[in-house]
């Protein structure tokens, strides 16, 4: 076991995978030469060469266009995003060929392809730098949507993607999680898409969060069990297919379910839960179901104003003692 930073449990999947199969390649801005915007590729393209880690230009339609073309011709591209926000310039190739080419071909072209980068608010980046994208993603049938909150997690997914994921994968990370220690096996480890995890056991209430949400999740059950209340807290980490059966059954037996997202509400991933266990759980909800998310407006770039409108481990606390009809 060794303890290394988010960045590089990436780093080691999609190295690992490039050295088993030599078609699997990377592309993106600054991955070669600058060694990643976030150091994340770093040392690649001096392991694997131009040919397999490839700097674009700065045009995200194109060199994603170039890679859907590429999967559908049998080789497996990483695509890093330098932020998802970048992303949505290269939507017309992800939602309109990506997405659909295995369905409008007829079951004969897939696209094995991963999309990368850091999603959502990374401090004062101003509004066209911090939006979280799970919901659109995985609003878009033929996508699968990761987003993760760990090295652990993030390695084991990304390499389960690369390697057995035929359908285009969105794997969403954060760029305040880099630096981030996690324990990584020295055997080689993958983890099914599509499966949540309990992070956290506990009996009054359930929390459900994902990507760096997790953090005020975890924390604001700590902070619960000051006070006597056992938050049992669950980390999605797959947002399409979404795995809420693990997330009903811990409400089966906490009877109270808080859901912390850094979304905007409006048709949101927790709106999707919320739905979901309401319909399959309503019988074992002692309360009703609430949620957290950010301020529905873009997020200014003034610190006090995003701490204001992203979810806090205070305000989950106050909500989860609503919840348990509380006193504050």
């Amino acid at each position: 076991m060794r303890q290394i930073a988010f960045r590089e449990a990436i780093r080691e999947a999609m190295s690992e995978e490039m050295r088993r199969d030599d078609r699997v390649f990377l592309m993106g801005e600054e991955v070669a030469e600058y060694n990643g915007a976030y150091k994340v590729s770093q040392g690649m393209l001096a392991e694997f060469g131009a040919k397999r880690v490839i700097d674009t230009p700065i045009a995200e339609l194109g060199f994603t266009a170039v890679a859907v073309g590429a999967a559908q011709n049998g080789l497996r591209p990483v695509v890093e995003f330098m932020t998802w926000n970048f992303a949505v310039l290269a939507l017309d190739q992800i939602l309109n060929t990506a997405s659909k080419m295995l369905a409008m071909s007829g079951g004969q072209i897939s696209c094995p392809i991963v999309f990368r980068g850091p999603n959502g608010s990374a401090g004062q980046l101003g509004a066209q730098h911090s939006t979280a994208f799970e919901a659109l993603y995985a609003n878009i049938p033929g996508l699968k949507v990761v987003s993760v909150s760990n090295g652990y997690d993030a390695k084991g997914l990304l390499k389960q993607a690369i390697r057995y994921e035929e359908d285009p994968v969105i794997f969403m990370e954060s760029e305040v999680m880099y630096g981030d220690k996690s324990d990584i096996p020295d055997e080689e480890y993958y983890i099914p898409l599509g499966k949540a995890d309990v992070k956290r056991q506990g009996r009054d209430v359930t929390i459900v969060s994902f990507n760096k949400m997790m953090k005020v999740a975890l924390g604001a059950a700590v902070e619960l069990e000051k006070e006597g209340i056992s938050a049992e807290v669950i980390d999605l980490r797959t947002i399409r297919p979404l795995d809420w059966m693990t997330i009903l059954e811990s409400v089966k037996k906490t009877n109270r379910l808080v859901i912390v997202d850094e979304e905007w509400p409006y048709a949101s991933v927790s709106s999707e839960i919320a739905y979901r266990i309401q319909k399959e759980g309503f019988d074992y909800l002692d309360a009703p179901i609430r949620r957290i998310t950010a301020a529905d407006a873009p997020l200014h770039y003034a610190p006090n104003l995003v701490e204001a409108a992203l979810p806090s481990i205070g305000r989950t606390v106050a909500l989860v003692k609503e919840v348990m009809y509380q006193r504050k």
